[in-house]
C-alpha cells in the first residue's frame, strides 16, 4: 500500500510526510516541484529512509503523473501542491491559476484514469483528499458565526479565488464521474517549516535580525491558528473515515488579531532570547493595508469532531511556543532559505 503526496516539500505537506511517518510505515511517493517555498531540508530527517519516494515535478505534467500512478499504485492521493501566498497573487496571479486552478484539473484528470482502471476492491477503497483553505470563503463579520462547510463561497483575492475553484472542481468530478474525493478547509497553520514570507515566521525572523514588523492596517485582522501537526492529525482522520464527497473544515478554535500574534511572538522572543536593544514589540511598525483584506476568517470545526472524533491538541499558547523555539533552534535552515543557497542547490540537482 501507497500514498501519493503532491506538494510534499512545502510547509504543511512535508509536516504531513514527517507526521505520517511518526504513525505508519506506508510507502508515501511525494511529488513537488520545488518552487521557491518547496524544500527537501525540510525532509532531511527520512534521510535514506525507503518508505519515502521523492519525486521532482509539476501537478501540471500528465504524463509524469500517469507515470507515477501506474508504477506505485497508491490507495490514495493527497493533494497539497498550491500556490498559497495572498500577497504574491495580487503581485502575479497568473501563477495561481496554473497551479492551482489547471493543475488541480490534470492530477483530477490522471486520477480518474488511474482510479477507473482499478479492480473493484481497489477502487472502492481510493481515495482522492482535496487540501484546501478557509479563504474560500470570504471575510466575517465581526459577530458573525464562523464558518461551516456549507457556507456560501465568497472569495476576495486571486488566491482565494483560484483555491475557490478547485474545489469546484473536485467536488465535480465527484459528481459527474463518481471519482472518490474528500475536501478539506483549513483555517490558518503555523509551525516549523513555515517559509518566512507568513506573518508568525516573518516576524520571527525579522524581530531576530533587528528589522521592523510589519503589520497591516490597525493589525486587526482576525484569523483562527491552527498548529500544523493538528491539521496533519485532522487530514488522517478525513482520509481514514471521512464519507465520500463531503467537506470536513479543520480549525484550531483559536481566534487571534493579527496585532496579538504579533505581540504573542515578541513576548516570547523577549523571554526566550532577550535583546539587549529592548523588547521586540520596539519593532512594530504599522504599513498600508494590502488590497481586499478580509478582516474576520473563522471555522467551525464541529462536523469534523461530530463524525470522526477530531479535535486539535494543541492550544495557541501550545503552538506558538513550540514554533518559536523551532526556529530559535534552526538558525541555519531559516539562513538558507533566505541566503537562496537552498535554490542554488535545487539548480545544481536537478538542473
Amino acid at each position: 500500500m501507497t500514498i501519493l503526496v503532491t506538494g510534499g516539500a512545502g510547509f504543511i505537506g512535508s509536516n504531513f510526510v514527517l507526521d505520517w511517518f511518526k504513525t505508519s510505515d506506508e510507502p508515501v511517493v511525494n511529488l513537488d516541484a520545488l518552487t521557491y517555498a518547496g524544500n527537501l531540508a525540510n525532509l532531511a530527517s527520512l534521510g535514506r529512509d525507503a518508505r519515502h519516494i521523492f519525486v521532482k515535478g509539476d501537478i501540471g505534467d500528465r504524463a509524469l503523473l500517469e507515470g507515477l500512478l501506474a508504477a506505485h499504485k497508491p490507495r490514495a492521493v493527497i493533494h497539497f501542491a498550491a500556490e498559497s501566498h495572498v500577497d504574491r497573487s495580487i503581485h502575479g496571479p497568473g501563477a495561481f491559476m496554473k497551479t492551482n486552478i489547471d493543475g488541480t484539473f490534470t492530477l483530477l484528470e490522471a486520477t480518474r484514469g488511474h482510479w477507473s482502471g482499478l479492480a473493484a476492491d481497489d477502487k472502492a477503497s481510493f481515495r482522492f483528499h482535496h487540501v484546501s483553505t478557509d479563504e474560500v470563503y470570504g471575510s466575517l463579520a465581526p459577530h458573525a458565526p464562523a464558518f461551516t462547510e456549507t457556507h456560501p463561497y465568497e472569495p476576495n483575492s486571486p488566491y482565494s479565488a483560484s483555491k475557490a475553484a478547485s474545489d469546484h472542481l473536485v467536488r465535480a468530478w465527484h459528481h459527474t464521474y463518481g471519482l472518490p474525493v474528500l475536501t478539506t478547509n483549513c483555517s490558518n497553520n503555523y509551525g516549523p517549516f513555515h517559509f518566512p514570507e507568513k506573518l508568525t515566521p516573518l516576524m520571527i525572523v525579522n524581530a531576530l535580525a533587528g528589522k521592523p514588523l510589519p503589520v497591516y492596517g490597525d493589525g486587526q485582522q482576525i484569523r483562527d491558528w491552527l498548529y500544523v501537526t493538528d491539521h496533519c492529525s485532522g487530514i488522517r482522520a478525513v482520509l481514514a473515515g471521512g464519507r465520500l464527497g463531503e467537506t470536513y473544515n479543520i480549525g484550531g478554535w483559536n481566534e487571534k488579531a493579527n496585532i496579538d500574534i504579533v505581540k504573542t511572538v515578541c513576548a516570547l522572543l523577549d523571554e526566550l532570547r532577550p535583546d539587549p536593544a529592548g523588547p521586540y514589540a520596539r519593532l512594530i511598525t504599522y504599513v498600508t493595508d494590502r488590497p481586499g483584506h478580509d478582516r474576520r476568517y473563522a471555522i467551525d470545526a464541529h462536523k469534523i469532531e461530530r463524525e470522526l472524533g477530531w479535535r486539535p491538541a494543541e492550544t495557541f499558547e501550545t503552538g506558538i511556543r513550540k514554533t518559536v523555539i523551532w526556529y530559535l533552534a534552526n538558525a541555519d535552515w531559516v539562513a538558507d532559505v533566505q541566503s537562496g543557497a537552498y535554490r542554488a542547490w535545487v539548480d545544481q540537482q536537478y538542473g
